[in-house]
């Protein structure tokens, strides 16, 4: 059967559901929680602030990262703000408002559920937040300060100027350092996942690499949690950082993990333009600065005036043009492809015509430049050290690029995947953004996850593992899954090639990018299809790889990533072409409305769509979750 139907949602008006939930959910008690050994891989804001409550509630916890600290997790790359229903701007803002946003926002195709918990659990989070020390922005009289993002037409976005999600992970890495302290969490960093362990198909340990020795560590526990992040790094040129990838819920997929709408990655449109091939990196910019910058573009083809010469009638402020009601508010998805699409008609600005100005000439006249200064301050000190640009003097050039991942490992509402015991929070999994996230929604669903749902999922799950010894790590899966890593990792370093792991990622982001990215049609993807099993076919021939494997080296990490991302590269695409619609982020041009808005299908096409490894990269099984819908209808999303 491929209908997934046990997702685990609680019975109840949906307002009630996380209160019923938590009311009867199993419990572990104190003396016993010692005795559980948690895995938990990745120190974001998802893994640090899940694995500091668990630890503080009194499970023993191993906490896994790749950085040379926990502190570097990427989560400090979110700039903009944090998502609270708090209505302290009276401005008619609620739980279920904020529901309805998010819900909209991702086109109708996220989880009714999960979307209201994470609404309804935001509204604690900024109490936490500021009980830590999170210094976020106030009013004179010392209230705390908010303000908008795209998708929304309130004010609910709690922010520490332009680094919000450094001073959110700030109080999470306390948090862990304080159990830590405690001798409750014991860190890993510097180790990266390999493998998952099952035993009688539960997830019990990890293999992981101490990236410092080259030495394969077996890990043991009762259960696993990976807060590893997205995979939008697939891309190559992206706005995360290099380290970020896929490897550990790929590697969890191909142990049974389903993997959920993997296509749905999102474009933010805020970011600095790539300026030359040598760029492995991009540089995102908060979409916060939508809030007083306005976009525009030329309103003549190929016009190379500065932009101070170009005069207001010759301007295209296009998304207030095409969205009066949210302008240059309007969700990512939609900004994005309104500014590809103005590039593409030869409207781009820069030296490579691939960008669009964001200028904040009116609301430094309106406001003065030590309001703005206050507001983004930082981000404008980051612009002109990147561009050499005053972007008080002149605007910000911007442009589209690859973000974030809505697709993720399928998780029930426990947050658990299809393999029992193994549990994915964060961006690792697919659960509450549907086809597009809005603004300021991730680090809220990284906290929500860490803090307030998996302490109460996790443990509804171990009550049932009380009399369960911890495994030994000389039990022979763990023996197996180590061999197979060695014999993966040899076959890299013998195949001798002369091409690097990164010059192939190159090749396949750009792949993915032009055939699986803002815009995709059928003949693209299949295209894309057989050009990456060429690719990857090139890859396991040509592959070059220096040194060895006891060692500090770096290219055999990236090729194991490298070859995580040519398996899943064709998966997204084999799931965006099934996917006969357009829908938030996902835009197949052969589904639009006569204005070149996404067309959705929600007879043939409101499911989540959970794939399922079945050794073969090409044939994955496709099992499907159909999306009901209790409280909220289904409706155009118009931004209009």
């Amino acid at each position: 059967m491929n209908t997934i139907t046990n997702t685990k949602v609680p019975k109840g008006p949906l307002a009630e559901k996380w209160s019923n939930y938590k009311a009867s959910a199993k419990l572990v008690s104190p003396n016993n929680r010692k005795k559980f050994e948690v895995i938990v891989v990745g120190t974001g804001l998802a893994g640090a602030s899940a694995a500091a409550s668990l630890a503080e509630m009194g499970y023993n916890v191993k906490s896994f990262c790749f950085q040379d600290s926990a502190r570097r997790a990427h989560s400090v790359a979110a700039q903009g703000g944090v998502n609270a229903a708090k209505n302290y701007k009276n401005d008619g803002d609620n739980i279920y408002r904020m529901f309805y946003d998010t819900i909209k926002g991702g086109d109708f195709r996220s989880r009714e559920a999960n979307t209201y918990r994470l609404a309804e659990c935001s509204v604690n989070l900024i109490d936490q937040a500021v009980a830590q020390g999170v210094p976020f922005g106030r009013e004179y009289g010392g209230y705390l300060r908010n303000r908008s993002f795209g998708g929304v037409q309130v004010s609910r976005t709690f922010y520490a100027r332009g680094q919000t999600g450094q001073q959110l992970l700030l109080g999470s890495y306390q948090a862990l350092l304080r159990q830590q302290n405690k001798g409750k969490v014991k860190l890993y960093s510097r180790h990266e996942m390999l493998d998952l362990v099952l035993i009688d198909g539960k997830a019990r340990g990890i293999i992981a690499r101490n990236l410092d020795t080259g030495e394969i560590e077996r890990h043991a526990a009762h259960t696993v949690v990976l807060a590893t992040g997205g995979f939008g790094k697939i891309y190559y040129l992206s706005t995360l950082a290099m380290g970020c990838n896929a490897s550990a819920i790929w590697r969890a997929h191909k142990k049974g993990a389903y993997m959920a709408n993997p296509s749905w990655t999102q474009i933010h449109p805020t970011c600095l333009p790539q300026s030359g091939e040598y760029q492995s990196k991009l540089t995102l910019m908060s979409e916060s600065l939508r809030n007083d910058g306005r976009i525009w573009v030329p309103r003549a083809k190929n016009d190379t005036r500065a932009p101070g010469e170009i005069p207001e009638e010759e301007r295209d402020y296009y998304l207030e043009r095409k969205y009066p009601s949210f302008g240059n508010l309007a969700p990512r998805d939609i900004a994005s492809r309104a500014a590809k699409e103005q590039i593409d008609l030869g409207k781009g600005i820069g030296p490579l015509k691939n960008a669009v100005y964001l200028d904040f000439s009116k609301a430094l006249n309106e406001y003065g430049k030590d309001v703005i200064a206050e507001r983004y301050g930082n981000l404008f000190t980051m612009y002109q050290k990147i561009t050499g640009t005053d972007a008080y003097r002149e605007p910000m050039k911007i442009s589209p690029a690859a973000h974030f991942s809505m697709g993720g490992l399928w998780v029930d509402y426990e947050l658990m995947t299809s393999i029992p015991g193994l549990f994915a929070i964060g961006e690792a999994n697919f659960s509450d953004h549907g086809a597009n996230r809005l603004g300021a929604n991730s680090l809220l669903q990284a906290c929500v996850d860490g803090y307030f749902v998996l302490p109460y999922t996790l443990q509804n799950y171990l009550a049932n593992e009380t009399e369960v010894p911890k495994p030994e790590t000389d039990h022979p899966a763990f023996t197996e899954a180590e061999k197979n890593i060695h014999k993966q990792m040899q076959n890299f370093l013998n195949c001798k090639g002369k091409r690097t792991a990164e010059d192939f990622h190159k090749i396949l982001g750009r792949e993915l990018y032009d055939k699986c990215g803002l815009l995709r049609t059928k003949k693209g993807l299949e295209e894309a299809i057989q050009n990456i099993r060429r690719i990857r076919n090139e890859f396991k021939e040509d592959l070059m790889v220096p040194g060895n494997a006891n060692e500090v080296n770096s290219e055999l990490e990236k090729a194991g990533r490298v070859a995580d991302y040519m398996e899943l590269a064709e998966l997204m695409c084999i799931d965006a072409l099934q996917r006969e619609e357009s829908c938030g982020a996902h835009f197949r041009a052969e589904h639009q409305t006569e204005e070149g808005e996404a067309k959705r299908d929600d007879e043939k096409f409101c499911y989540s769509a959970a794939w399922e490894w079945t050794g073969n990269i090409s044939a994955p099984n496709l099992k499907k979750e159909p999306l009901v819908f209790s409280t909220v209808t289904p409706t155009i999303r118009s931004y209009k």
